[in-house]
C-alpha cells in the first residue's frame, strides 16, 4: 500500500477519521437509529470527532499564523480555505430546500433574512443564537472565536502563554458555567446579532488591513469579542463553550512544547486541566468517554507523527472539510446507509478539487507578499 509523507500527514490522518465519525453519528441516527442508540449511549462519536478537530486546529492554526507573521495573509488564507465551499454548500442547501428535499432549521424563516445570512456567512450564528443553514457549521463559530483570540495574542506578543491560557479557560469554564448556565445572547435579538457580527467583521478587516495602533486595537478588541461571544452566546452552555476554547489552546500548548518554547510539564498541566474540568461539562454519560478518547487519539497520532501513514488515511483528511460540510445534505437525498456512504466520498473528492483546492491556490497567490500587517520585528 502507498504510504504518505510523514511531515504533517499525521494531522490529516486525524482529520479523516474525525470527519467520518461525525458523518457516521448523523447517518446512524438517520438510517439505523435503534442500532446507533446502543453506540451513542456509550460514546458520542460526533463529540469525539469535533474535539479531534478542535485539537488539530489548536495545534496548527497559531503555528500557521506565526510562520507567516502576517495578519493579512492569515485572514486571507482562512477566508479562501473556508468560505468558498461554505457558500457553495449554503446555495446547495437552499436549492434542495426549495425542492422539498432538505429541511431548513426551525425558526429560520421567522428571523430577518439579512441577519440570518450575515450570521451564517460570518460563521457566528451559533454564538449569536441564529438558525444555521447547515447544522454542523456550529463548530465554525468556535473556530472563528479561536482565530480572533490567536490574532489578539499574536499582536500583543502574548502568544507564548497558550498553556496558561488553556488552564485559565478550563478553570474559568467551571465557574462561568455555574454562574451563566444558559446563553445570554438569546431570544430574537436581531439588532444585537447584526451589530455583533458586523463588529467582528470590522475587527478582522482593520487587523488585516490597518497599521500601527489601529491594527493593534482592532486585533485585541476582536480577541476580547470572540471570548465574550463564547462566554455569553454558547448555545450548548458556557461551560461547554469555554472548554472548547480551552481544548484548542491545549493543542497549541502541545505544539509549543514540541518546539521547545514551553516545557512538556506545562503542556501536560494544560491538557490535564482541560480534561479534568471538561469531563463534567455535560450531563451525558457518552460525553466524558468521547472527550478522553479524543485527547487519546490526538496523543497517539502525535506520538506516531514521524511514522508514515497509509496514503488513503491522510487523503481522507484532505477532503475532510467537504465530508463534514456536505454529509448533512446527502442524508436527505439518499434512501439508505450504503448508498449514502458510496456517494459521500466521491462527492467530497469532487468538491475538493473543483472548489476547495482552486480557492486555496488563489488565496495563497493573493496572500503572497502581503506583509504590511506584520508586527515589527517578526519574520516569516
Amino acid at each position: 500500500m502507498l504510504l504518505a509523507p510523514a511531515r504533517l500527514a499525521w494531522l490529516d490522518a486525524l482529520r479523516g477519521p474525525a470527519a467520518l465519525a461525525v458523518t457516521m453519528h448523523h447517518a446512524g441516527w438517520t438510517f439505523v437509529p435503534e442500532v446507533w442508540a446502543e453506540v451513542d449511549r456509550r460514546i458520542d462519536a460526533g463529540t469525539w470527532g469535533v474535539f479531534v478537530f478542535f485539537l488539530v486546529s489548536g495545534y496548527i492554526i497559531p503555528a500557521s499564523l506565526e510562520r507567516r507573521g502576517d495578519l493579512r495573509a492569515f485572514w486571507t488564507g482562512r477566508a479562501f480555505r473556508l468560505l468558498p465551499l461554505l457558500l457553495a454548500a449554503f446555495c446547495l442547501a437552499l436549492l434542495l430546500a426549495s425542492a422539498g428535499l432538505f429541511p431548513l432549521a426551525p425558526g429560520l424563516a421567522e428571523r430577518p433574512l439579512p441577519v440570518v445570512a450575515l450570521g451564517n456567512v460570518t460563521m457566528l450564528q451559533e454564538l449569536l443564537n441564529l438558525p444555521s443553514v447547515i447544522s454542523v457549521t456550529w463548530t465554525l463559530s468556535y473556530e472563528l472565536a479561536f482565530y480572533l483570540m490567536c490574532v489578539a495574542l499574536f499582536t500583543a506578543r502574548q502568544a507564548h502563554r497558550s498553556a496558561g491560557i488553556a488552564v485559565a479557560l478550563a478553570v474559568g469554564a467551571v465557574g462561568a458555567g455555574l454562574l451563566i448556565p444558559r446563553t445570554v445572547i438569546g431570544g430574537r435579538a436581531d439588532l444585537v446579532a447584526a451589530v455583533l457580527a458586523l463588529a467582528v467583521v470590522a475587527a478582522i478587516a482593520v487587523s488585516a488591513l490597518g497599521r500601527g495602533r489601529a491594527r493593534t486595537v482592532a486585533a485585541v478588541a476582536g480577541g476580547l469579542l470572540g471570548l465574550a461571544l463564547v462566554v455569553l452566546g454558547s448555545r450548548g452552555g458556557t461551560w461547554q463553550g469555554v472548554i472548547i476554547l480551552a481544548t484548542m489552546f491545549a493543542g497549541t500548548a502541545i505544539h509549543r512544547a514540541e518546539q521547545g518554547t514551553i516545557s512538556w510539564r506545562a503542556a501536560g498541566l494544560a491538557v490535564a486541566a482541560v480534561l479534568g474540568c471538561g469531563i463534567f461539562a455535560k450531563d451525558d454519560p457518552a460525553w466524558a468517554p468521547a472527550l478522553v478518547l479524543a485527547f487519546g487519539a490526538f496523543g497517539l497520532a502525535f506520538a506516531l507523527r514521524r511514522r508514515r501513514f497509509p496514503a488513503w488515511l491522510p487523503w481522507l483528511g484532505v477532503i475532510s472539510f467537504s465530508l463534514y460540510l456536505l454529509h448533512p445534505l446527502l442524508l436527505y437525498v439518499t434512501p439508505d446507509l450504503p448508498l449514502f456512504l458510496l456517494a459521500l466520498v466521491p462527492l467530497s473528492f469532487l468538491t475538493y478539487h473543483l472548489i476547495e483546492a482552486p480557492a486555496q491556490r488563489l488565496g495563497k497567490r493573493l496572500a503572497t507578499g502581503s506583509d504590511l500587517s506584520r508586527p515589527p520585528g517578526t519574520g516569516r
